[in-house]
């Protein structure tokens, strides 16, 4: 759903104000209010999804760790078959 500029009064709605229509104070109370907009809508998981994703995270830092290591031990050993170690 998309927002207009312009109120149904005909006015220009505050919140789409160029830059240079407001002052810093202006600005940083416009950003604050989205800010807090936008955290009204997070949704926060359930304590299923939340064990689910941790599952996740710990999985894929897992197989990252391994991939690491496997390529290190790959590269130690060309290093060593290189430089004759």
């Amino acid at each position: 759903m998309s927002e207009s500029a312009v109120t149904d009064s005909g006015e220009q709605d505050p919140r789409h104000e160029s830059r240079e229509d407001r002052n810093i104070f202006g600005r940083i109370a416009l950003f604050v209010r989205q800010v807090i907009s936008e955290l009204k809508r997070v949704v926060t998981p359930t304590r299923e999804e939340l064990i689910r994703y941790i599952w996740i995270v710990l999985a894929f830092v897992a197989v990252m760790m391994l991939i690491v290591f496997l390529m290190d031990l790959l590269f130690n050993w060309l290093s060593a078959m290189t430089f004759g170690g």
